[in-house]
């Protein structure tokens, strides 16, 4: 099975080096979305999604998230710099990765939302900040 994965970030160099690791990972990306409208418009087609919390149009991150799960089923994992505005979560997510992050960091942040999308059993990563109903 193909997972598509969603990159919601606003700043293109980090988004790009992102999309380049999902690529290397043998997995398929939805696109870049900068904002919420972007990120709500290819959440149709997406099956994990990564979402920073602050992008374009501001603050919008947790919101998306939230939506992205709830209306589309995506499976969502946020990374930030900023992971205290989270506070104890977001329903239907699945927690957190502090920026900034190693390419090691993301592919098993990566491989871990994709097990957890298909249901497999894969110990979160170190630096994963899992939510309390994620668990």
């Amino acid at each position: 099975m193909t997972c598509r994965i969603l990159v919601v970030e606003d700043e293109i160099f980090v988004a790009t080096e992102i999309e380049h690791v999902i690529g290397d990972m043998g997995f398929q990306t939805a696109g870049i979305a900068p904002d919420r409208q972007t990120a709500l418009e290819l959440g149709t087609e997406s099956d994990v999604a990564l979402v920073d919390l602050n992008l374009r149009d501001g603050p919008t991150g947790m919101a998306i998230g939230k939506a992205l799960a709830e209306a589309h089923g995506v499976t969502v994992l946020f990374m930030t710099a900023n992971p205290s505005q989270l506070g104890q979560g977001v329903p239907g997510t699945i927690g957190v990765l502090p920026k900034p992050v190693t390419d090691s960091d993301l592919r098993a942040a990566v491989a871990f939302a994709v097990s957890q999308r298909q249901a497999g059993d894969a110990s979160p990563p170190r630096r994963l900040q899992l939510f309390a109903q994620a668990v």
